[in-house]
């Protein structure tokens, strides 16, 4: 027996001898890892290397805790990032900031047929640390102590939360130093003779010892062979012993990239099948509040979930609501049960579990009916001001998410978000921001109060905050001089943090064109995004495209800054982008109905097809015009596609627009019908059909024929007197950017254009046109009316522009 004992024994002991300098080094690389930031919390494999390229995607993130920034605590901790930002990976400049949830790296699962010959190998060793999240205190200052939330209060509401859940503000009682060490001195002369039940409860003794002194006994030998035992008799646990020992580890604050976990994550998902819903449901917060990543043992939950679905109520269905959104991702056929479950429970709802249910849909990007949303919104609604600074911004976010308008809840925020603002900190201004800036609503109350609380905070801004705040105020039009202090702040706040744009260059690219929106150019920082090695850092992005952002910059630039030394995009790159990008506009833009009657009634008016030409003039822009030359006289002048080159800027010209982006309306077009343009104007179908689209002919006279009424439409008989006097001065070839405004180009209820299409009119100007827009409140309404009408009312805008 005994000689089976040593026999036992000693591959342990020669394996601690031989790696006993091993494991000091992994201590020691590991300490330094978990110093190191960043803004993802993708667990990685266990045998990945530690120097792994970084993951880099434009993402609006969300961080779970909210907006407290400091050194790790249980009850505010927020270990895993939110992806905003946001973030499907859009491009900055889309319409409407839909989110990418996060894309973690799985963790490779290890099946071993004995555990006793990994002490150092496997389960005892620190891994590769995880990618810290950027908001680390060791790169940024601390946010102010009246930022600080629980964004796990919603467990208070209710006492069942407790058997599904573990409580961080319930640390058990502490014991000291001297008490740990009699436990192990115990551990030492027990050795392999312990039974399951005394290895479970020395984990559970061990976990309340002092944090502070953590780190000392996790580095001590006897620790880590009680750790070892663990292993050997993980199939030997009862569920109950198994469970308080994984809930040790979160007291003994273990690092998530042990690879011991692998193992109890294997044992674990082994036995889903034999848990009770609450079971399941707090070990899967157990592993959340451990911060690791278990993909294995959540699968198996969402598995057994099915079972259950007849038996969950409130508490079971918040919890599983935020698991999921911590884990980023919902699977496909556990929608429809969520969401007829939340319609169920609705009434019963308390204001912090709503705010929890809209963090979770808007993490794990469930989209659920718009009937849905509607109703969620309007129970958080009735107690708004119940809610948690928290849970009020997680609504706010799921309607971003949602895209959707909630008149009663915007409303409401008008009023909210002035009385809270001095004690929200800067992310969560931020994402109020974002969100009013995404839904394209502007209102002075909410943002003013932002921008006069921001400067105070902009030094504690990560650089995802700045940028995307300048992002916010730049796409909603808010102007320097209406907030003086706002954007120089987070510009300063932006060169503080130079750092982190080379691991997420997507920020900075965000906050440049925010800033560009609204005329503001900060020298410096557009020379580091336009750099060879920023470029090369922001085209390495395999989740991102950031080709657009670069080029909308580069070609910015080239139009406002003509002084413009710095550095440039390859032609290479920008006639690249701008093939790009004219494929997406042939698809998509030259198709809608209100453009092609628009450019069929110009071609009728003028007196021929050669007379109008349909393309992007400034491609950067990411939108068409319909452009219209006309000589001193007023009389058009034939535009060939030959010559119809992207503007040129004083000194740098833009990518060439080639002959072949003609657009071919036979071979793109789409049937126009009374149904689809009583869509677009939300008008009922009138017995009046739509004359058809006339038949473009040349006439040298410029009249048009005869419309469907009778009447007789003669452009040289109508002029009036303003545009006599105008046409009567010499003068040049007057170029007309004639561009379709429709709603997603101004703010919600507003005619005020939004950032980047305001840039746009201010930069045809600069280019020499005069810009004539086609409101969508104006001429959205003329699609159902007659021919005489239409063209009445572009011949007033164009020569009324004049």
């Amino acid at each position: 027996m005994a000689a089976c004992m040593l026999c036992r024994r000693l591959p342990r002991l020669r394996c601690l001898r031989g790696l006993r300098k091993d494991f000091v080094q992994a201590q020691h690389v590991n300490g330094k890892a978990e110093d190191e930031t960043g803004e993802q919390e993708g667990k990685t494999g266990a045998l990945q290397n530690q120097e792994s390229s970084l993951q880099v995607g434009y993402r609006l993130h969300y961080n779970p805790s909210s907006y407290h920034h400091s050194v790790w605590n249980p009850a505010s901790s927020q270990s895993q990032t939110d992806n905003d930002e946001d973030e499907q990976c859009f491009s900055t400049l889309a319409t409407s900031f839909w989110q990418q949830r996060n894309h973690y790296s799985v963790s490779c699962s290890r099946y071993l047929s004995s555990s006793k010959n990994i002490l150092f190998d496997l389960a005892f060793n620190k891994g590769p640390e995880p990618k810290m999240p950027l908001h680390s205190p060791q790169h940024r200052k601390p946010i102010l102590p009246d930022g600080m939330v629980n964004s796990r209060a919603f467990l208070e509401c209710r006492p069942e939360y407790v058997s599904m859940s573990l409580d961080l503000n319930q640390r058990p009682p502490p014991i000291e130093w001297d008490q740990a060490m009699l436990i192990l001195k115990k551990v030492n002369s027990l050795r392999g003779n312990m039974k399951p039940s005394a290895v479970s409860q020395f984990l559970v003794e061990l976990g309340r010892l002092r944090s502070d002194r953590m780190s000392l006994m996790s580095s001590d030998q006897r620790f880590i062979k009680l750790l070892q035992y663990s292993v050997e008799n993980l199939r030997l646990f009862t569920q109950h012993q198994l469970l308080e020992v994984l809930q040790s580890f979160v007291w003994l604050d273990m690092s998530s990239s042990r690879t011991v976990l692998e193992l109890y994550e294997a044992e674990l998902s082994r036995r889903a099948n034999e848990m009770t819903l609450h079971q399941l449901l707090l070990t899967a917060d157990l592993w959340r509040c451990i911060r690791r990543h278990v993909p294995l043992f959540l699968q198996h939950l969402y598995d057994s979930v099915h079972l259950y679905w007849g038996q969950m109520g409130v508490p079971e269905l918040v919890q599983l609501l935020y698991i999921i959104g911590e884990r980023r991702q919902c699977p496909t056929d556990m929608i429809h049960p969520i969401e007829q479950l939340l319609l169920r429970h609705l009434k019963q709802l308390h204001p912090e579990e709503v705010g929890a249910v809209c963090l979770g849909l808007f993490k794990s990007q469930i989209s659920i009916s718009e009937s849905a949303v509607t109703a969620i919104v309007s129970k958080a609604h009735s107690f708004v001001e119940e809610m948690s600074d928290f849970a009020m911004v997680n609504v706010l976010k799921f309607l971003r998410f949602s895209y959707l308008i909630h008149k009663p809840w915007l409303e409401a925020m008008a009023q909210e978000v002035p009385r809270r603002a001095h004690r929200i900190n800067v992310e969560g201004l931020m994402h109020v921001a974002l969100a009013c800036s995404a839904l394209h609503y502007r209102n002075d109350d909410i943002l003013m109060a932002i921008a006069e609380r921001v400067p105070s905070l902009a030094p504690h801004c990560r650089s995802k905050d700045s940028c995307k705040l300048l992002w916010s105020f730049g796409t909603l039009g808010y102007l320097p001089n209406q907030i003086p202090n706002f954007y120089p702040s987070l510009i300063e706040s932006a060169r503080e943090r130079k750092a982190e744009f080379k691991r997420y260059p997507e920020h900075l690219l965000t906050g440049l064109l925010g800033l560009a929106f609204v005329s503001q150019f900060p020298e410096d920082l557009i020379a580091l995004a336009l750099s060879p090695d920023f470029i090369n850092l922001a085209l390495k992005s395999k989740q991102l495209e950031l080709k657009k952002d670069l080029f909308t910059l580069n070609e910015t630039v080239a139009l406002e800054l003509p002084q413009w030394t710095g550095p440039r995009l390859s032609c290479e790159l920008r006639e690249e982008v701008v093939e790009m990008l004219w494929s997406f506009v042939q698809s998509d833009v030259c198709r809608k109905p209100e453009v092609q009657i628009a450019e069929f009634a110009l071609q009728d008016l003028l007196g021929g097809e050669e007379f109008v030409c349909t393309r992007m003039i400034l491609p950067h822009t990411r939108s068409i015009d319909l452009e219209v030359h006309l000589d001193s006289n007023g009389q058009p002048i034939p535009l060939t596609l030959g010559s119809h080159t992207a503007t040129e800027s004083p000194k740098n010209s833009s990518s060439k627009f080639p002959s072949k982006h003609g657009f071919d309306f036979a071979k793109s077009g789409v049937t126009i019908t009374d149904k689809l343009l009583a869509q677009l104007t939300n008008t009922k179908n009138t017995t009046d059909p739509l004359a058809p689209a006339p038949t473009v002919k040349t006439t040298s006279s410029h009249r048009v024929q005869p419309d469907d009424d009778g009447r007789l439409f003669d452009i040289r008989r109508n002029l009036t007197s303003v545009t006599a006097e105008v046409l009567t001065k010499p003068s040049s070839t007057v170029k007309l950017a004639i561009q379709v405004i429709n709603r997603n180009h101004c703010c919600y209820h507003s005619s005020q254009l939004l950032g980047l299409h305001a840039m746009k009119r201010r930069q045809l100007k600069l280019a020499g046109y005069k810009v004539v827009e086609l409101s969508h409140l104006e001429w959205f309404p003329l699609l159902r009316k007659s021919r005489t009408e239409k063209l009445t009312y572009l011949y007033d805008k164009i020569y009324n522009s004049l």
